[in-house]
């Protein structure tokens, strides 16, 4: 089947054949015919699987084939140069910056031969661009939660004219809390809507969620819950802990690593890696919520472009990240659960194409390696590597032992003299070298300091 099939008109058809796509995906070919229809439906696939096309494209082709009669705008005059009036049409909320940054990309490629307008709305960045951007009118806006409810409250804009909701990685915004704003947003929307739920995993919470804000949807499931894609090879490394940047630079030798996502645990892991990689000759650049959003914006321009060909992440790049061409994830360091495993390799293998995941994998941690091949129901294999690990750190013991001078006791004294017990029954202090003959041989030391002197003895009276 090709996008000519599911009767796309014209202007995307030309836009896809320009971004090099020709056949759908399992999630777009099921969805595009509900979302067409103008049914509410809640999708659930894998990562990588091509979710944001699957309503994206349709959704262009609704807006644009209900594109609402305007009055004629004067080409002369004052009037000529005040900005139509165009109402939001179609609102896209989305858990992180990054994704929201892509998902309008996605918009403006694929509607580039369609009248209409778009704009993003995140925080970290002044808002005045945006502002201006609203004031001119858009039909799109893909937003965060948080600087979209920033925005309202500042009567920046108005959802009275939202005709399309679509909530991507719904469950991502469950996990970060934003459940409530979204409840805020939803209620400013007419109730007469088209609302659109995807998500990547289905735990009972998004369903409870989807009961609350969808009517009567269709259901598209592609792939059971936490299943990795195909298209990745999947693959583990036991290493020591301080051998995993050694493996990480012998790895990225290789010819085959052209772009690669290495995944860390910690922020700080993360600068780490990126030092130690960039003081090796490779290049890389770092990614994480501690970074300004023009740094990350930054880093992620770069790795596509491939002026940077190593880009490390902490899992704020776990969900969301959609770059062409990533041969290889490396997770430096082990997720904290499956479901961010399964999350992490699919940066890898998108939209058909090959890819490669590596797993660094401490003897401490085999217990949840195979717990995540448990639960996405496969094994994963172990590669050798020839990679020493380092001799292991001395014990305190062994530091003490080994500043101690070896050979035959001294016997020349050391340290300060004994001092002679208080009660005295231990013998007199020894003589410093410098003392007298005389207080040498004197003998009895020191009084005690606490002893109580002697009362001289009373005289007796006369009688």
């Amino acid at each position: 089947m090709s996008f000519t099939d599911l009767r796309l008109i014209e202007p995307l058809l030309k836009s896809l054949r320009h971004e090099g796509y020709t056949t759908p995906t399992d999630i777009q070919r099921q969805a595009f015919p509900h979302i067409v229809a103008g049914k509410d439906m809640l999708g659930c696939a894998q990562t990588g699987t091509g979710k944001t096309a699957a309503f994206a494209l349709p959704v262009l082709q609704n807006l644009h084939s209900k594109k609402p009669n305007q009055t004629k705008k004067p080409t002369h005059g004052k009037a000529a140069r005040v900005p139509e009036h165009r109402p939001i049409r179609a609102l896209v909320l989305s858990p992180t910056r990054e994704l929201a940054a892509q998902i309008g990309d996605s918009f403006r490629d694929y509607g580039k031969h369609l009248d209409l307008r778009g704009t993003t709305i995140f925080g970290g960045v002044n808002q005045r661009p945006q502002v201006r951007a609203l004031k001119q009118g858009v039909d799109i806006v893909v937003a965060t939660p948080g600087r979209l409810m920033d925005l309202i409250n500042q009567r920046a804009l108005t959802l009275r004219d939202v005709e399309i909701l679509i909530l991507d990685e719904a469950d991502r915004m469950l996990d970060m809390g934003f459940i409530p704003d979204i409840r805020k947003i939803i209620a400013q929307i007419p109730k007469k809507r088209q609302t659109l739920m995807f998500s990547a995993t289905m735990p009972k919470s998004i369903q409870s969620l989807a009961d609350s804000i969808l009517t009567d949807p269709a259901v598209v499931k592609i792939a059971s819950k936490n299943a990795t894609a195909d298209t990745v090879k999947q693959s583990a490394y036991f290493i020591d802990p301080r051998s995993k940047s050694d493996l990480l630079g012998k790895l990225l030798e290789g010819p085959d690593m052209t772009r690669t996502l290495v995944f860390s645990r910690t922020k700080r892991g993360a600068d780490k890696i990126t030092k130690r990689l960039n003081g090796s000759g490779f290049t890389a650049e770092a990614i994480h919520s501690n970074k300004t959003q023009g740094a990350r914006t930054k880093a992620l321009h770069n790795f596509k472009s491939g002026r940077t060909l190593v880009l490390v992440a902490s899992d704020i790049a776990a969900r969301g990240l959609d770059v062409d061409d990533i041969s290889h994830v490396v997770n430096f360091d082990m997720p904290g659960d499956a479901e961010t495993y399964v999350h992490r390799i699919g940066r890898s293998g998108r939209a058909g194409t090959k890819g490669q995941a590596i797993t660094f994998c401490a003897h401490d941690e085999r217990r949840s390696l195979r717990h995540i091949e448990k639960t996405i129901g496969k094994a994963i294999p172990v590669l050798k590597h020839s990679i020493q690990a380092p001799p292991p750190a001395p014990s305190g013991a062994a530091i003490r032992k080994a500043a101690t001078p070896s050979g035959p006791r001294s016997t020349r004294p050391t340290g300060k003299p004994k001092r002679a017990k208080r009660n005295g029954s231990s013998g007199s202090r020894q003589a410093r070298p410098n003392e007298s003959a005389h207080n040498a041989s004197a003998g009895s030391g020191r009084p005690k300091r606490n002893a109580r002197r002697a009362k001289p003895a009373a005289k007796k009276r006369p009688r």
